[in-house]
């Protein structure tokens, strides 16, 4: 049987930016002296308003 070897230099970029977004909404979260608005969360995480948004059409 062979063995494999893991390429640690491989990274999942996905699976990176979801844990920096998650550990900014905790940053938040742990600084807020009450829970956060949605306007609150979406600004943290970059999101614009939704007036500023582009519509998809499909």
């Amino acid at each position: 049987m062979r063995q494999q070897y893991l390429d640690l230099r491989v990274h999942d970029r996905v699976a990176l930016d979801e844990i920096e977004l998650y550990s900014e909404i905790l940053s938040a979260v742990a600084k807020a002296e009450r829970p956060l608005t949605t306007a609150e969360i979406d600004s943290v995480l970059g999101v614009r308003p939704a007036a500023s948004r582009r519509e998809l059409t499909p």
